[in-house]
Parts: structure tokens; C-alpha cells; sequence
């Protein structure tokens, strides 16, 4: 797809419903995926399923996830009855990370190189056999990073040099509250470390919970004094 129509179909799903860009999506890519981690990407998943009966589902399973959140993948799993990919990091990389700088090397160096390694690396070469992934990124998710997000896009992290890989955010303009909305109407399922405290979930070590009218992005890596909180999933997402 070039500019020319990534521009059109801009134009043409701007402030559109979440149905209307997952339609779109589906419609228009055959080698497309949902990425699944969290509560949006299961709204995603509820809604992609009755527009389309079979869907393609990811998930990153970095080796550090907590006992809550692998429940919570398999939960899906069997209740929308799916099969979800979960995809590992390369071990000799983690290997070899560790064994130079230990299992928490993040809390001095920063979270960049661990998440690189376990999250990034993963991705990137599942992205390399799609020609489109749908992600359940919002705006209000963050205000540093997160405000200009559009409802489709061309990739240019994870594009190749020859073939453009197409990006749709179909809940971008929702608020955390029409979410958990969405959760309660339809009884989608959810992480029970969401009654714990937790808002936005990662990683066991880097996540923690957040007080009541606290930005749900202040409970990941929050010993960095950096405002960008992003591991480099969304890589454009992150301006100088």
C-alpha cells in the first residue's frame, strides 16, 4: 500500500468507531494480527470475532510476565476459543544478558535494552511475515508519547525496505473508562491484577500498582525519571 492510499484511508476512518476501523482492517488485509497483552486488546479480540470468525492473535510472553497474566492469556484463550501465539525471546540473547549484567540490570541501565531483547526482538519478527497488526494503543494512555497516535498508519519501525507495514489503532480516541464500559457490558474477560491496584501491566518487575488518580503509565519503570514511557512496541510514538 503507498502513500497515496495509506493517506485515503486516513482520511477515511479519522474519529471513526472502533467497529468501523476493525472492519476495515479486516476487510482490506487477509495477513493481518491482533497484538494481545492487555484489557483493550481483548475488546479488540471480541469485537474482530463478530466481524470475522477467524482471527490471527499474538501475544509476547517476555519470560517475566506475572502468574496473573499467563492465567489471563489462557483465560482468553478458552473462553473465545483461539488459538493465541505466544512468542518467545531468542534465549541465547536473554542468556547471554543475564549472565553480563544480571536479572535486574533495568533498575540501573534503564529498561530499554531488557525490553529489547524480550519484547522488541519478538516482535520484529512476527511483524516481518504480516502485512498489517492491529494494536490496542489509546492517546490518553500517555500524554508525552501517545497524542498524536493516528487510527491507521504506515509503520515506519518495522516497515521493510520494500513492502510498508500497515498499522490500525482502532481504540485511539476511547478513554480507559469506555473500556472498562465495554468490559462490564460484554463480560470480556480481564487481568485480575486490575483488582489488585494494577492499571497498565508489563513485566513483573516493572510494573507496579498506582494510587487512586495517578496516570496509569506512573506504574511502569518507575524509577526512571523520564517522562517517555514507552518499551519500543511503538517505537514512532517516541519524538526527540
Amino acid at each position: 500500500m503507498n502513500s497515496f492510499d495509506i493517506t485515503n484511508l486516513q482520511t477515511e476512518l479519522y474519529n471513526k468507531s472502533p467497529r468501523k476501523i476493525l472492519r476495515t482492517a479486516l476487510e482490506q488485509f487477509d495477513n493481518i494480527a491482533i497484538s494481545f497483552s492487555g484489557a483493550e486488546d481483548v475488546i479488540l479480540i471480541d469485537m474482530a470475532l463478530q466481524i470475522k470468525k477467524k482471527i490471527q492473535v499474538f501475544s509476547l510472553d517476555t519470560g517475566r510476565l506475572h502468574a496473573e497474566t499467563y492465567r489471563f492469556i489462557e483465560k482468553v484463550r478458552k473462553h473465545y476459543q483461539i488459538e493465541i501465539e505466544c512468542l518467545s525471546p531468542n534465549a541465547l540473547t536473554v542468556e547471554k544478558l543475564v549472565k553480563e549484567k544480571g536479572l535486574f540490570s533495568f533498575y540501573e541501565d534503564g529498561h530499554q535494552q531488557c525490553c529489547g531483547i524480550r519484547k522488541v526482538e519478538s516482535l520484529k519478527r512476527k511483524l516481518s511475515h504480516l502485512d498489517a497488526w492491529i494494536t490496542g494503543q489509546r492517546r490518553d494512555q500517555s500524554l508525552d508519547t501517545r497524542q498524536e497516535i493516528p487510527e491507521v498508519q504506515i509503520d515506519a519501525a518495522f516497515s521493510s525496505t520494500n513492502d510498508s507495514l500497515i498499522k490500525f489503532n482502532p481504540l485511539v480516541n476511547w478513554s480507559s473508562a469506555q473500556v472498562w464500559d465495554y468490559i462490564e457490558a460484554y463480560k470480556v474477560p480481564f487481568n485480575l491484577l486490575h483488582q489488585q491496584g494494577f492499571v497498565s501491566i508489563g513485566c513483573e518487575p516493572c510494573t507496579r500498582t498506582v494510587l487512586p488518580n495517578q496516570h496509569e503509565r506512573v506504574g511502569r519503570w518507575w524509577w526512571e525519571s523520564e517522562s517517555k514511557k514507552e518499551c519500543g512496541l511503538h517505537v514512532e510514538n517516541i519524538k526527540s
